[in-house]
C-alpha cells in the first residue's frame, strides 16, 4: 500500500510539474529527488558482454518500448537496431540478483552518424569541440521504474563515468518523448536543442521527440548551482560528481582504446540475422558501411550481401582502416637553431598502420619532423619517427602525422586493434603478430 501511495504521489508531481513555469517545475522535481547513496550489494553495473546479457538488455528494451508505444511488438521479443551492431555503440546494464533490471546505450561517432541526426541538427554542438555521444536505448524493469534512486540514477551515473573515462566524451545528446523532457531539464540539466519538438520520429515508431544536450564540461557548475541548497539525499551534484559507488564494474582494458569490442561474428549472426531481420532491413548505404567496418573474413559471411559492383567500388573507396584511441603522447621536435628539442604535449585520438591523428595543446608547424612518444596502455609504450602532414580542417590544434619509421610495438598495437574481436583478445595482442594478412593502408 505504501508503495502504491508513493507511486501515485510521484505521478501527481510529474503531472503538476507540466503545468508550472520552468523554474517552479524544476524546483518541484529537484525537491522530489531521492538518492540511494548505499545501493544493495546485489546490485551491479557493468558492460553488456555476453549473449545472455545482451539478449536480456534487448528484451527489457522491447518490453519498455512496446509498453510506451515507441515500437510495434517484434516476434523476437527484442529491440535490436543497426546501431547495436557497431563497435562504436556500448550497451551498459544494471543487474539485481543477477537479473538485468536496467540498460542504457552510448552511441558514438561513426560512419552511420547518430540516430537523432535524422531530425536534429547538432552542428552547433560540434563547433564547441569535444567528443559527442548519443544516449539511447534506456529502459528500467517495471519493478524499479518508480524507484529512480535505486536503478535509474546509478545507471545514469555509471553511464556518465564510463563516457568520460573511456571515450573522453564532452557532449551528451538525446532525443526523448516530450513527456519525459521535464526530467532531463529539471533534474539532469539538459538543454533543449533549438529545433522545435518533432511530431513524428521514425526511430521510435513515429512518436514525438524533443532533442536535448548536456555539456559535461559545464556539468559541475550547472549541478552545483541547481542543487546548492539540497540535502545529501536530494543533491545530484554530490551524487553524480563526488560520490563513489563500489557497484560499478569497469572493463579491464590493456590499451587506451575508445571502442568496446563485443560483437563476435557469432553474436552478429545471432542478433541481426537469426533472431531479427535488422540486416535485411538495412539500406544499401548502411550495407556498404557495415562491410567497411567489419572487413575480416569471419564477419563477411554474416553481413548482408552487397547488391552490385557499383557498391563494391564505393566500399573499396571507403575501406581505409583507422582506429579510435585516447593515448597520451608527446612530440619531440629539434629546434632549428640547434637548441634542445621542444616537446609538444598531445593526445593521439586516431591511429592506423602508417600514421595517426592527434589533439595538440598548441599548433605544431607543418612538415615538422620529430619523435612521438605514445602511451598505448598502462604498460605499453612506443617511440615513432613522424612528420606533421596537415592540420585539421576546423582547428590547427588537430594534426595528422605520417609515420617515417614505425616500431614493432606500434605495428602489433594496430594489428591487434584490427584483428581482436573482444577485450580479452585485445589484451593478448601478441597472438596477432603471426597473422600474415596485410593491413589496409589509410589515406
Amino acid at each position: 500500500m505504501k508503495r502504491r501511495i508513493r507511486n501515485l504521489a510521484r505521478k501527481t508531481i510529474r503531472l503538476a510539474a507540466g503545468l508550472l513555469p520552468r523554474s517552479s517545475r524544476n524546483a518541484l522535481l529537484r525537491n522530489a529527488v531521492r538518492c540511494e547513496e548505499a545501493p544493495p550489494d546485489n546490485l551491479v553495473f557493468k558492460l553488456a558482454e555476453t549473449r545472455e546479457e545482451l539478449e536480456a538488455c534487448f528484451k527489457l528494451l522491447h518490453e519498455a518500448y512496446v509498453g510506451a508505444g515507441f515500437m510495434q511488438p517484434d516476434e523476437s521479443g527484442m529491440r535490436v537496431t543497426l546501431y547495436h551492431a557497431l563497435p562504436t555503440t556500448t550497451t551498459l546494464l544494471a543487474k539485481y540478483d543477477d537479473q538485468v533490471v536496467g540498460t542504457i546505450s552510448l552511441i558514438r561517432e561513426s560512419s552511420l552518424g547518430f540516430p537523432l541526426q535524422r531530425i536534429f541538427d547538432i552542428d552547433a554542438i560540434r563547433a564547441e569541440g569535444g567528443n559527442i555521444a548519443e544516449v539511447s536505448a534506456l529502459a528500467v524493469h517495471k519493478r524499479f521504474r518508480m524507484r529512480g534512486g535505486l536503478v535509474l540514477f546509478p545507471l545514469m551515473k555509471f553511464m556518465r563515468e564510463y563516457a568520460v573515462k573511456y571515450f573522453d566524451t564532452r557532449h551528451l545528446v538525446i532525443a526523448v518523448n516530450p513527456r519525459h523532457i521535464p526530467m532531463y531539464e529539471g533534474l539532469l540539466c539538459f538543454r533543449r536543442l533549438k529545433q522545435n519538438p518533432v511530431s513524428h520520429y521514425d526511430f521510435v515508431n513515429g512518436a514525438p521527440a524533443v532533442g536535448a544536450h548536456l555539456d559535461l564540461k559545464k556539468m559541475p557548475e550547472l549541478y552545483r548551482r541547481a542543487y546548492a541548497h539540497q540535502p545529501p539525499s536530494k543533491n545530484l551534484h554530490r551524487y553524480f560528481l563526488e560520490l563513489k559507488l563500489k557497484h560499478f564494474q569497469f572493463p579491464d582494458k590493456r590499451f587506451f582504446t575508445t571502442n568496446d569490442p563485443v560483437m563476435t561474428p557469432e553474436l552478429i549472426n545471432y542478433f541481426f540475422n537469426q533472431r531479427t531481420d535488422a540486416f535485411r532491413r538495412a539500406s544499401q548505404r548502411e550495407k556498404v558501411l557495415l562491410h567497411g567496418i567489419y572487413d575480416l573474413p569471419a564477419y563477411k559471411a554474416y553481413l548482408p550481401p552487397l547488391p552490385d559492383d557499383s557498391f563494391r567500388t564505393e566500399l573499396k573507396r571507403r575501406q581505409h582502416q583507422r582506429f579510435s584511441v585516447m593515448c597520451p603522447a608527446g612530440f619531440h621536435v629539434r629546434q632549428p637553431d640547434g637548441q634542445r628539442s621542444r616537446v609538444y604535449p598531445m593526445r593521439v585520438i586516431e591511429c592506423s598502420r602508417t600514421g595517426f591523428r592527434a589533439q595538440c595543446e598548441e599548433s605544431i608547424p607543418l612538415d615538422a619532423e620529430g619523435v612521438a612518444f605514445v602511451e598505448l596502455g598502462e604498460a605499453d609504450r612506443c617511440m615513432l619517427r613522424a612528420r606533421v602532414l596537415r592540420h585539421g580542417r576546423s582547428s590547427d590544434a588537430i594534426a595528422m602525422f605520417k609515420l617515417v619509421e614505425p616500431d614493432p610495438v606500434w605495428l602489433k598495437f594496430v594489428r591487434a586493434l584490427r584483428m581482436a574481436r573482444t577485450h580479452d583478445e585485445l589484451g593478448d595482442a601478441t597472438q596477432f603478430l603471426s597473422e600474415s594478412r596485410p593491413l589496409s593502408t589509410p589515406t
